[in-house]
């Protein structure tokens, strides 16, 4: 049983050890992704006015009061 619990199951042991196309896989599909994520930003970008509406009030000289 320790010795099951002990073994090296690494993909550089095993004969069949798939650690290698494994990573490279995941590395691919990052990659991928983050090609798309970059292009979906940019048209997103491009899409957005040159200058948004402001948010302050027109009239500036007017001041709320209390009661």
């Amino acid at each position: 049983m320790l010795t099951v619990l002990a073994q090296n199951d690494f993909g550089d042991t095993q004969s069949d050890g798939i650690a290698g196309p494994l990573g490279l896989f995941i590395i691919v599909l990052l990659v991928v992704a983050t090609v798309l994520l970059i292009r979906n930003m940019n048209k997103r970008i491009k899409r957005l006015p040159e200058e948004f509406p402001s948010t302050e009030p027109k009239d500036r000289d007017h001041t709320p009061t209390d009661g």
